[in-house]
Parts: structure tokens; sequence; C-alpha cells
């Protein structure tokens, strides 16, 4: 249940984007992707540096930064051998094609960047197996209304083609929530804490291109969040 009221959120927030989106100029959507590319960033760059800071005799101090390094070399690694984001684009090439968007040439760009934009994070994944192991949906109700403001903003500025991650959001979560009870146990707090701070740093990648362009093929560094996870497990990974 909690999977559907996320996807009903981002559905309501695509829909009032498109209203909102039709009513102003370009160029008040051009400073409204920005504002929205900034605060994904500075979202990014909170979450990391909650997971990557820690405080000791009174001082800060990093941790986990070789697990970061290693999990972002080795998924990226495998995702750009998977191509990960050309399979993202050519999906969202074939959903421009069916829904009669051919002149929307924002479509794929807005349907893959917001694609990752709500579906990486530890909410997600927590808050699915929550909801499939003891039918609690708190958390993923949290995220429809998070998700829900963000698509509205990124709609109007990017199009429709980010409506369209509810398609991805439904698949994952719902995947998820089906698993729970064999992926549940592998979510050890190591394990999670690791999923959040890998996570947190592609959100920051997402907002980078947002700003600056499309620089990170951040659908090729997807397999990092994985990596992460299971560096938990490793005997060094603690």
């Amino acid at each position: 249940m909690g999977t559907w009221i996320n996807v009903a959120g981002i559905l309501a927030g695509g829909l009032g984007g498109l209203l909102f989106g039709r009513r102003i100029e370009k160029r008040y959507q051009d400073i409204l992707m920005m504002a929205n590319g900034i605060c994904v960033l500075f979202l990014g760059i909170a979450g990391a540096m909650e997971k990557i800071l820690v405080v000791e005799d009174k001082s800060l101090a990093s941790s986990g930064t070789m697990m970061m390094i290693g999990s972002l070399a080795i998924g990226a690694l495998i995702g750009e051998w998977l191509n990960i984001e050309k399979h993202m684009e050519q999906f969202g090439s074939w959903l421009k094609q069916k829904t009669g968007s051919d002149r929307d040439e924002g479509f794929v760009d807005g349907f893959v960047t917001a694609s990752l934009t709500v579906c990486i994070g530890a909410m997600a994944v927590v808050g699915a197996i929550q909801d499939g192991l003891s039918g609690d949906i708190s958390i993923l109700a949290a995220k429809a209304v998070m998700d829900m403001i963000i698509i509205l903003v990124m709609t109007a500025s990017m199009g429709k083609g980010c409506l369209f991650s509810a398609l991805p959001v439904g698949v994952f979560q719902g995947s998820i929530t089906l698993l729970a009870r064999l992926i549940g146990p592998l979510i050890t707090p190591l394990a999670l804490h690791n999923l959040s701070l890998v996570g947190s740093i592609l959100i920051f990648c997402v907002g980078l291109n947002l700003v600056w362009g499309k620089r990170v093929k951040v659908a090729n560094l997807l397999p990092a969040v994985v990596v992460a996870a299971a560096w938990a497990f490793l005997p060094f990974g603690s």
C-alpha cells in the first residue's frame, strides 16, 4: 500500500507541475530548474555529511571514506559495463513515443533525472521493507509527500517526462516490498548507513547535472549503492 501511495503522490505532483508549468514563461522555468538543482545538491550534501562526519573528542572526524571510494569505483565499473544510463534513456525514448510526446525535447532527460532523484535513497529501501514486513506505511507516506513536491517543481521546469518517474518507483519499491522477508535481514544498521551515504552522493550528482548540465552518468553509478550495502558484510567492512 505504501508504494501505491508514493506513486499517487508522484502523479499528483507531476499533474500539478504540468498545470503550473504551462502558466509560466520559459525563463521562469529555467530559473526554477536551477533552484531545484541547488536544492537537490544540498539534500545530497546534507545526507552525505550526516553519515561521513562523526564527533570524536569534541572534534569532527570522517568515517567510511574507504567504503565510499571502493563502492563508487566498483559500482561505476559495473554500471558502465551494464550501461544502465543508456537503457534508461532507451526506455524513456520508448515512453516518449508511446505517449505521443515526440515534440517534447526534454522528455527523456526529465524522466531519467526525476527517476533517479526519487528512487535513490534509504527511505525507498527501508520504507518498502517496513511495508512488506509489518504493513507500516509511515516512511513511504512521508516520502510520498516529499516526492510530490519534488516532482511538481521538476515537472514545471523540465516537462511531463518527470511524471513518468512513478513507473520505476512503483517497480523498485514494489519489488522490495514483495521480497521484504528475504531482503530485510540483509539491511543491517551498517549496511543502511553505507547505503545512505553513497545514495546521498548520487543525489548530489543529480543536482550537479541539473545546475551545470549533464556531466555525470548517475544511472551508471547506481550499482555503487548495492556494493555499499554489501561492503558491510566484508571482514574489513566494519
